[in-house]
């Protein structure tokens, strides 16, 4: 049996597999590396993090995205330049491949408790038993999709993760639904790629972040809104750097700020590819929908009352994502019932560690517990050195050799 086992091969996976390395852990991890970014993003689009909040993290910082952009001659600053999707994908990949090569792509179908440990079932029918188990199986997972489109047929209706390529939809109607970065960046590729696309939003004014002047700000503004790996300001700074204390706040706060800090914004360089070239129904929701024919009739109401109709052939929902343990279909029904939640989220220890001993939880399904930050990659490095600690300190580590990579260390 493995001492550990990761699920999902993205930012926080990886980086949780370069920190258990750097301690000489054995774990075994699984999944397509960066695959809610290479699959699930829509080709073109920008990240709305600074390029220093958009790295994976090993220990010793050796390998940032930084550092891979200077070696592959692609532009980069910490802050200013936005960072291109494919920039981070192929990054993430360079550092799997660098800093994690025990990495195997396989797809986890089937997790079950065995005694005091966990045994993982794959698409091929291979197993592998771990004595603990971390899950950092990303966002897709969790698309949420509001009640009025829930049920209508794929054909008229998907979630914006799976529109990876906006060109498929040259030449179509298309209606977006959201006000968000994932909305926005839709919108505008899909106008650029020939689509006959509108914006739908409940919010009556779509917000942008700040376009960088370059200028220095003054002192007292920096310490009035000190920057963050979550952008300026005071709160975004103690959300991006103090997780382990936003955990002891009460927890009807935590819960609030987690559904509305860093609300729905779309980033600076969207601005011009969205306003004035995309048209826009601001202040709307979609309360019923229905198919008629080839199209798909929306029935809307503003924050009167007062109803509108729009026929198209394809409505995208950039609707988010909400966290719910029974989504995770991947994991037994008795897993599933022994972890407590709420609000759908699992209950983490100050370790990750959910009321299942031995199973940990990373990513955005651990927000509740850890913050905002945790919807951002810029949460990977806190989750990474906490979890590994955690990990460590529950294990003896043999003084064996194990890999031919590694250097056994001892911890008291």
């Amino acid at each position: 049996m493995h001492e550990v086992a990761i699920v999902g091969a993205g930012p926080y996976g990886l980086s949780i597999a370069a920190h258990l390395r750097s301690r000489s852990v054995p774990f075994r991890i699984f999944g397509p590396p960066m695959d809610t970014w290479i699959s699930h993003m829509p080709k073109g689009m920008c990240l709305k993090s600074d390029g220093f909040a958009s790295d994976l993290y090993d220990p010793s910082r050796l390998f940032t995205l930084k550092a891979f952009c200077a070696e592959r001659g692609i532009p980069y600053k910490d802050m200013g330049l936005p960072v291109r999707l494919e920039t981070f994908a192929a990054y993430g990949v360079a550092f799997s491949e660098r800093m994690v090569p025990e990495l195997e792509n396989k797809i986890v179908q089937r997790i079950q408790r065995e005694g005091d440990g966990f045994v993982l079932q794959f698409e091929n029918g291979e197993t592998c038993r771990a004595k603990r188990l971390i899950l950092a199986v990303g966002i897709t997972h969790f698309e949420y999709l509001p009640e009025a489109l829930a049920k209508l047929p794929a054909e008229f209706v998907s979630h914006s993760a799976r529109q990876k390529d906006p060109t498929t939809l040259k030449g179509r109607d298309v209606v977006v639904i959201g006000g968000g970065a994932s909305a926005l960046d839709l919108a505008g590729l899909l106008h650029e790629a020939g689509a006959n696309v509108q914006l739908i939003a409940r919010k009556r004014e779509l917000n942008f972040h700040s376009q960088p002047t370059g200028e220095q700000r003054s002192f007292w503004k920096r310490i009035r809104h000190p920057d963050s790996g979550l952008g300026p300001g005071l709160r975004s700074r103690f959300y991006a750097n103090a997780p382990w204390a936003f955990r002891y706040l009460p927890e009807k706060l935590r819960l609030d700020v987690v559904k509305r800090a860093l609300g729905p914004s779309g980033g600076y360089f969207i601005h011009n590819m969205v306003v004035g070239k995309v048209p826009l129904l601001l202040g709307y929701t979609t309360h019923r929908a229905e198919v008629q024919g080839n199209n798909l009739r929306l029935y809307l109401r503003d924050q009167r009352g007062v109803g509108k109709e729009i026929i198209t052939e394809h409505v995208i929902a950039a609707t988010g994502y909400k966290v719910s343990i029974d989504r995770l279909q991947f994991l037994s029904e008795e897993i599933r019932a022994q972890i407590q939640t709420n609000e759908g989220s699992p209950v983490l220890s100050r370790r990750f560690e959910s009321t299942v001993a031995g199973l940990y939880f990373a990513g955005l399904a651990s927000a509740n517990s850890f913050g905002p930050v945790m919807r951002f990659a810029f949460g990977a490095g806190f989750a990474a050195q906490c979890i590994s600690s955690a990990v460590t300190r529950s294990i003896a580590v043999s003084p064996a050799k194990v890999g031919a990579s590694q250097l056994a260390v001892s911890e008291k």
